[in-house]
């Protein structure tokens, strides 16, 4: 007979945990839309877009995205061209194209309900164990806790233990309030994103003195390094036009998404300079203009009225709101 390694209860007053934390979370959470709704599918918009992406960011673009695409349906009737172009800006495009396969999924083999149980919403594709709990007790109020890097944060401190993965999941669903599970989610989320952050508030938590690292928290390691790369780009413009260049579908990073071409004529007017950032990775872009582009067969003259319909790399569109293209 196999002895499993149980997790070991938490040494705290888990209701008195759970009554704070609530307490704090309705009084103090910020207001962001996807609070406002119990729509799975408005909330699955959510939880995929805010994968690795600031909640600043976010917010005008999860509006933007529902307004052109308000239900499940109407996202899994669209090519994915077109949800490429709304989730332009928001990186990781891995992320919307699974989204638009997994609206596909749920019209099909689902009557396009999205699914309540946790082990079915696994199932579709982009949807892992956070997803599937995040939309399960948020807009379902199943029992099932949710653990991302703010919540593992939270859980290690409160502990005062080192935690691997699986023990984070389990602690995790010892704290969880079965009654609003949904809510207590977002309030661990929130507590790790606004006062237990990496440099902690702990004089602004709700459950300080329930803390086994209160006042000591573990020595932080660095932010890794950025990697600096330096661009040149052309921006080549005519009759209410601008010429981009568009990936190829096997480019391993943005593929098909359309950009800027480079910059080879270094005699050309400098147009301004910007910073982006893509992850661990901080690009100093010159934008020089171009009044022809000899040796380029691959591009296109892509009207401005067209530019909000198409794919474009997050420095693209940024590039472009500068000089109000779009």
């Amino acid at each position: 007979m196999v002895r499993c390694r149980r997790m070991p209860p938490l040494r705290m007053d888990v209701s008195e945990f759970r009554m704070r934390l609530l307490k704090w979370y309705d009084r103090e959470h910020r207001s962001l839309p996807w609070r406002k709704t119990r729509s799975p599918y408005r909330i699955w918009v959510s939880e995929i877009m805010l994968q690795q992406t600031r909640v600043a960011v976010v917010v005008q673009r999860y509006r933007e995205f529902l307004k052109r695409f308000p239900s499940l349906r109407s996202l899994a009737c669209s090519r994915e061209s077109e949800v490429l172009a709304a989730w332009s800006g928001l990186g990781y495009y891995r992320r919307a194209r699974s989204l638009g396969e997994a609206a596909r999924v749920v019209v099909k083999k689902h009557s396009g309900r999205v699914p309540r149980e946790l082990e079915t919403l696994k199932t579709l594709p982009g949807v892992g164990e956070y997803t599937a709990a995040a939309i399960a007790s948020i807009a379902f109020a199943k029992p099932h806790a949710v653990v991302d890097g703010n919540v593992k944060r939270v859980l290690t401190r409160i502990s005062g233990r080192a935690m691997t993965g699986g023990t984070h999941w389990k602690s995790a669903q010892q704290l969880l309030a079965p009654d609003r599970p949904g809510d207590f989610n977002q309030a661990m989320m929130e507590l790790g994103a606004t006062v237990c952050t990496p440099t902690p508030n702990c004089k602004g938590c709700p459950v300080s003195d329930l803390c086994a690292s209160r006042e000591r928290t573990a020595k932080l390691t660095g932010k890794p390094r950025a990697r600096r790369v330096r661009q040149e780009l052309a921006l080549a413009v005519r009759s209410r036009a601008v010429y981009l260049l568009r990936r190829p579908k096997s480019a391993g990073i943005m593929p098909l998404m359309w950009e800027l071409p480079p910059a080879h004529d270094r005699s050309a007017e400098k147009i301004f300079a910007l910073k982006h950032s893509i992850t661990n990775t901080l690009y100093s872009v010159e934008v020089y203009r171009a009044e022809s582009l000899p040796g380029l067969t691959r591009g296109r003259w892509v009207n401005y009225k067209r530019l909000k319909t198409i794919p474009l790399t997050g420095l693209t569109r940024k590039i472009l709101q500068r000089i109000a293209i779009i």
